[in-house]
Parts: C-alpha cells; structure tokens; sequence
C-alpha cells in the first residue's frame, strides 16, 4: 500500500521535496502540487516529464501522478539564482565545458587538473561524462575502484588519486567495455551521488568535465552545486564556435546565470617538431578569439595541436607534467589566466556564494 512517509522518502530521493508545496494521496492517485525552478514553459514541461517517468519506475503504472506545476514567483528566480548547496571543504567549482564534442575538453580538464597540482592548488576532478567517461584512462587508473571511508557516522567514497589529482568517474564502476545505457534521471542521479557521497577532503578548485553539448547532466550539476565559473573549450573551426556559442548561452541564461570565465581556443595550430616556428591553421585562424571578443569573454589561451599531447593522454600521464616543455609552459599561462578571471569574477560575488582565491596563480604558489 502506496503511503505518504513513502512518497515523501522518495521525493527527497529524487531532491525535489523543495519544489512540493502539497502532496495528497487517495487509493492509487498521488496529487501533487509543485513550483518550477523556472517561469519557462520548457522547464515546467521537462520536470512535468521528469516526475512522470520517475513515479512510474519507481511505483509501477498502476500509481497516478496527479501532478500540477506553476511558475515560480520573481523574488523565488532571483533566489534561485544561488544554486546548489555548497560542498564543505571545496572552495571553488569550475565547470570546463564544450558546445560539441570532439574538440578536446577532456584533455583540457586533465592537462589544467594536474597544472593546478603543480601551481600548489589542491584538486579534484569530477568525470561528468556519463556516456563516455575518459579520466580513468587519462591517468592511468583505469580498473581501479574507490574505497569506502567513515566520515562523521557517514560511508562515503573515497575518490581515486593520481598526479596529485583527486578523481571520480562512472569509468570507475563500469567495466571499459561496458556501454552505460541510462536514461537522464538515472545518469543524474549517479552523478549527484558522485558529488555528494563523495569525501573530497579541502579543495581549492573542483574542476567537472562536463559531456558535450547542453542538456540534462548540465542542468543537474547546476542545480546540485554552485558553480563559480565556467570554461569554454572549442577548435577554432568554424562548426565547432556554432556551438560554443549555444553553451555560452546555456550559462547565461537569466535563470542560470553562471559566468563564463573564458574560452580556451584547443587545437590553435600545428607546429612540426623540425619547424618548430611555423604555424599552420589547420582548422582555421583564430576563430575562438574572434568569437570571444564578439561575446565579451576573454580567450584564457590557445593550445596547438601536439603528437606528444595525445601520446600522454593514452598513457596516463597527461603533457602539462613533462617538465620543461613548451606544452607545460602554455598550460601553465592558461590556468594562470583561469585563476586571474576567477578572482575578478569572485570580487563581485556574495562572501556565501564562493570563497575567494587571496593568493595569485603564478605568483606566490600555496606550500
């Protein structure tokens, strides 16, 4: 027999007990009367959608959601505006994301995770990938699996560690050839779960490896976490900024306003290694700085296209780490620019909503 304790076990499940206002159940119907995040028509259809799927799975079709959604009032949007709820210990979450995929993000967020470590920053690195998870493989730990640690009464994973870089990845808990075939409500959840059983320990920077393009992952990671910033990795070709300027969009959208830290141009130019001073633009010339300076973003840097970059990626140690290169020496400029926009970008925030970086990138590392 279907109860209210149950329901209301299962709506704090879901993490949507905030939006129910009431909750009614008669026999085998559940009325339930809830508020949007958003006064977009969209966004009431898809959570309309979202507690459907979820009631049935979890109840059987024989439950009938009643369900009524209204918009939020305006004071409420700009309320939620501060989204998530802070991680204790994680002072900064930079979410580094991609219009398509393709374009090397998740190099990106391996090579700057790591030239982080390097500057004297503590990090973590959350593979939000769900489909196609590639940081076990990136560092080198692919197979292993996070152990479980007692924290204040609490089983929580413990993320894996390589490089100095704190990690957690669907990779870790699916077999390398096993395809993850879930439907979005599920991959959120498991995600959620990676954010928030998870003891990450102090962080200064929690960088999320976003998939490809805008959807359902980016919503609940922006619901489930504040956000301080976001990075942008594109090509500089010219498919690859029509799309870029469709994630842009996504984060600064009025009822998700995170700001965009800036864009990293992946794949610039190539450079022979017996030319080493010329350049060709294989995928076009400066595509991404042209896009920046049209949106009003800055470009934090431009990565070249580098044999030796994917080389380290296949093998587990990412290129930022060969001491003395001229990989680790671009890696180092752009986190450094990352970390400058971040400050800017955290004078103008409320003290609730991020901690702020007192210490210069580059300039007086942490010991």
């Amino acid at each position: 027999m279907l109860t209210k304790d149950r329901v209301q076990d299962f709506l704090k499940e879901i993490e949507v007990d905030d939006l129910v206002n009431n909750f009614q159940i008669m026999g085998d119907d559940v009325y339930i009367d809830m508020t949007a995040h958003s006064p977009a028509m969209h966004e009431k259809k898809k959570l309309e959608a979202a507690m459907k799927q979820a009631f049935a799975s979890e109840f059987g079709d024989h439950i009938n959601l009643k369900l009524k959604v209204i918009s939020p009032e305006p004071e409420q949007v700009q309320q939620n505006l501060i989204k998530g709820k802070q991680i204790p210990g994680i002072q900064n979450i930079i979410a580094i994301a991609s219009g398509k995929g393709g374009v090397g993000k998740s190099t990106v967020a391996a090579n700057l995770a790591v030239t982080l470590v390097k500057m004297g920053f503590k990090v973590g690195l959350l593979d939000a990938d769900i489909y196609g998870p590639s940081v076990p493989t990136m560092f080198d730990t692919e197979g292993e699996k996070p152990l479980s640690v007692e924290v204040n009464g609490r089983n929580l994973m413990k993320p894996i560690e390589n490089h100095g870089v704190k990690m957690l990845s669907i990779g870790y808990f699916s077999g390398s050839n096993q395809a993850v075939v879930w439907r979005g409500p599920m991959a959120s959840k498991a995600l959620n779960q990676m954010i928030r059983d998870a003891y990450w320990g102090e962080l200064d920077f929690l960088l999320i490896d976003l998939p490809p393009g805008t959807g359902d992952i980016h919503l609940s990671i922006i619901q489930e976490v504040p956000v301080t910033g976001a990075v942008i990795v594109s090509t500089p070709q010219h498919v690859a900024l029509a799309d870029v300027r469709k994630g842009i969009g996504m984060f600064t959208m009025e009822s998700i306003s995170i700001p965009v830290l800036g864009l990293i141009e992946n794949m610039a130019y190539f450079s022979p290694e017996e030319l080493p001073d010329n350049k060709y633009y294989i995928f076009g010339n400066h595509g991404a700085q042209y896009l920046a300076a049209d949106l009003g973003i800055p470009v934090l840097g431009e990565i070249p296209l580098i044999q030796s970059i994917r080389e380290a990626g296949d093998v587990g140690r990412p290129a930022a780490m060969q001491e003395g290169s001229k990989i680790q020496e671009i890696y180092r400029t752009v986190a450094q620019n990352m970390v400058e926009s971040l400050v800017q970008r955290n004078k103008n925030l409320p003290p609730t909503e991020a901690v702020k970086i007192t210490t210069m990138a580059g300039c007086s590392p942490k010991k």
